[in-house]
């Protein structure tokens, strides 16, 4: 009885005794619902940038780690003529699935997708671009539109002997990888010796139709003047000796 008036309960209320039951249960659940948000409200509080925005950040991570970006295009001189090791890009317009890049193979192919191995060495960059998209419009696509472009010049090198400080084999510069002037070809391998016969110089170059052989005489060429002889990829130079 002493109980049930100090809680304000009349005797014998039983309704009001399990309506009182019921709000200190209530009471209970809101207060260990308030305690178990504490720890997560602390932890976003101490760690910003994590739940929602850390699903979010390794989202966008992990779609901009897919593929590497190619290197930039190189730039290739007007009618620049594809040969092995050279390495390119090949992009087919609106098919990304189709694009590709690597090195043309020591026999000038190119593996290509769905076309397989394709022959491009000794083709400029439009004339590779206009196989392809005869080939893909031929058996695959409608209208196909292919963009080829170089990406890195294969190792070029000529040789040089005979009467020169340095004589070996040099790679071509990236800023000519078509040839350079017999003049800075020389300079490569340190000048002519003492005993140097610069109108005695032979060049040989080989070709589809076989060697060809250059005598030239450097004493007439004047350095950066444009009209000396172009040393190609591939060519071996010999400088004579003075016979006196």
């Amino acid at each position: 009885m002493t109980i049930r008036w100090a809680l304000g309960l009349r005797s014998g209320s039983k309704e009001d005794l399990n309506r009182l039951r019921a709000g200190w249960r209530g009471r209970w659940l809101a207060m260990a619902l308030a305690m178990s948000l504490v720890p997560e409200f602390l932890l976003a509080q101490a760690m910003p940038g994590t739940g929602a925005s850390r699903s979010m950040g390794s989202a966008s991570t992990s779609a901009s780690s897919g593929s590497a970006p190619l290197p930039a295009a190189a730039s290739a001189p007007a009618g620049y003529i594809l040969s092995a090791n050279d390495y390119v890009s090949v992009e087919v317009f609106g098919e990304e699935d189709l694009r590709t890049s690597g090195r043309l193979n020591p026999e000038g192919n190119l593996s290509v997708p769905l076309l397989g191995s394709v022959h491009l060495a000794g083709l400029t960059l439009t004339q590779a671009a206009s196989k392809l998209t005869e080939s893909y419009g031929r058996d695959y696509l409608v209208s196909p539109k292919v963009n080829v472009m170089l990406l890195s010049y294969a190792k070029r090198r000529f040789s040089i002997l005979g009467q020169v400080s340095r004589p070996g084999s040099f790679e071509m510069p990236e800023s000519s990888p078509g040839g350079i002037d017999l003049l800075e070809a020389i300079a490569m391998a340190g000048g002519y010796t003492r005993i140097a016969a610069p109108e005695r110089i032979t060049v040989r170059r080989h070709n589809a139709n076989g060697d060809q052989i250059f005598k030239v005489n450097a004493k007439r060429f004047t350095k950066g003047s444009g009209a000396g002889f172009l040393v190609e990829p591939g060519d071996t130079i010999t400088v004579g000796e003075s016979i006196f």
